[in-house]
C-alpha cells in the first residue's frame, strides 16, 4: 500500500479534507477519496477523520493509497427488453432481481454485463464498472433506465437529472390505507449511523421530496403511484416509510409480516427525458410486471 503525507497550506485552510485530498493527485476522484477517508485510509494529525473535517493550516495529512483491485467485467448475452435504441442513448427495462451494475465480490449476471454483450459503444464517465450508467433502481425493483451511449449523451443526461426535468414516475404498493388522495413527502435522507446499509430521514441528510397520489385502495393496502422530484437512494422506501406506509414486500424498511413477493413491491413504470441530441421530448411507459399484476388482483378479490 502506497502511503503520501501532505501538509496543509494557508489556501487550503477551511477547505473540506475530501477536496483537498483530491486536489493533490488528478487521478484522484473526489468520490474515491470520501470512500478511502470513510475506510480508514486518510488521517490528519494521526487521527481518522471525517469527509467534512475541514483543514488547518499545518495539519499533516497521510493517505494510504490502496492497491488498485484488478476486475474483469465481461459482456454476458442476454435477452434485454429494449424500449428505445439510437446511437446516443437506450431504454431498458430491467426485471426485478437484476443488478444494474458489477460490484466487488457481484461481477456477473448485471444489467451493465448484458449491456456490453448488446453494445459496445457505452460511455465511459463511469468507468469500468459502471459504462452508460446514468442513474440506478434498486436489484428488486423492475422498470425502466436510461443508458449513455457516449460521454456528451450521458452528460446531458445527467445535467437533466440534476435541473430536475426526467420524469420518473412509480407504482408502489404500500402497507395501510392512505386516507388522502394526494400528498408530497419532503424529509432529508441520509446514511443510517446505526446500519450503514440503510438510509433514513435524518437531519444532516440531503434535500430528498417524493410526491405520490393514490390510484387504488384494498383492505389494508394502498396502490400509489409516486414521482420523484430528487433521487436518493432508496428514497421511495425510505420516505414511505417515513409517513407510515412501508411498501409491501420491501425487506429492508417493511414490516416482517408482509406478503413474500420477492423484494418490493415497486416498479419505475415511467421514464421520460429531452433527447441529448435533438432535444425531442421522449416518454416510455413499461407495465408492471406479471407477478405483480397477480399480487394486485389477489388483493382485489380479497375486497
Amino acid at each position: 500500500m502506497e502511503k503520501k503525507e501532505h501538509i496543509i497550506q494557508s489556501e487550503q485552510v477551511n477547505e473540506r479534507i475530501d477536496k483537498i485530498v483530491s486536489m493533490i493527485n488528478s487521478d484522484w476522484s473526489r468520490t474515491q477519496v470520501q470512500a478511502w477517508i470513510k475506510d480508514g485510509h486518510v488521517t490528519v494529525n494521526g487521527q481518522t477523520v471525517k469527509t467534512k473535517y475541514k483543514g488547518v493550516l499545518n495539519d499533516l495529512v497521510t493517505i494510504e493509497v490502496p492497491e488498485a483491485i484488478e476486475l474483469d467485467v465481461e459482456a454476458e448475452e442476454m435477452d434485454l427488453d429494449i424500449y428505445y435504441e439510437d446511437s446516443d442513448v437506450i431504454v431498458v427495462n430491467k426485471p426485478k432481481g437484476m443488478v444494474v451494475h458489477p460490484a466487488p465480490g457481484h461481477v456477473t449476471g448485471t444489467l451493465v454485463n448484458g449491456l456490453m454483450a448488446h453494445c459496445k459503444d457505452l460511455s465511459g464517465i463511469n468507468g469500468v464498472m459502471r459504462p452508460g450508467i446514468v442513474h440506478r433502481i434498486d436489484k428488486d425493483t423492475s422498470g425502466l433506465l436510461m443508458v449513455a451511449k457516449n460521454d456528451a449523451a450521458h452528460e446531458s443526461l445527467v445535467n437533466q437529472l440534476v435541473a430536475k426535468t426526467v420524469t420518473r414516475k412509480y407504482k408502489a404498493l404500500v402497507h395501510g390505507s392512505i386516507p388522502h388522495d394526494y400528498g408530497t413527502v419532503e424529509a432529508p435522507i441520509g446514511r443510517d449511523t446505526k446500519d450503514r446499509q440503510s438510509m433514513t430521514v435524518i437531519d444532516k441528510g440531503k434535500h430528498a421530496v417524493t410526491h405520490f397520489h393514490v390510484l387504488e385502495r384494498m383492505d389494508g393496502y394502498t396502490f400509489i403511484e409516486c414521482q420523484l422530484e430528487t433521487g436518493r437512494t432508496h428514497q421511495i422506501r425510505v420516505h414511505m416509510k417515513y409517513i407510515g406506509y412501508p411498501l409491501v414486500g420491501d425487506p429492508k424498511y417493511g414490516p416482517r409480516k408482509t406478503l413474500d413477493i420477492g423484494g418490493q413491491a415497486l416498479h419505475a413504470g415511467i421514464l421520460g427525458f429531452k433527447h441529448p441530441r435533438t432535444g425531442e421530448y421522449l416518454e416510455f411507459e413499461a407495465p408492471l410486471p406479471k407477478d405483480y399484476e397477480n399480487i394486485l388482483d389477489t388483493l382485489r378479490n380479497n375486497r
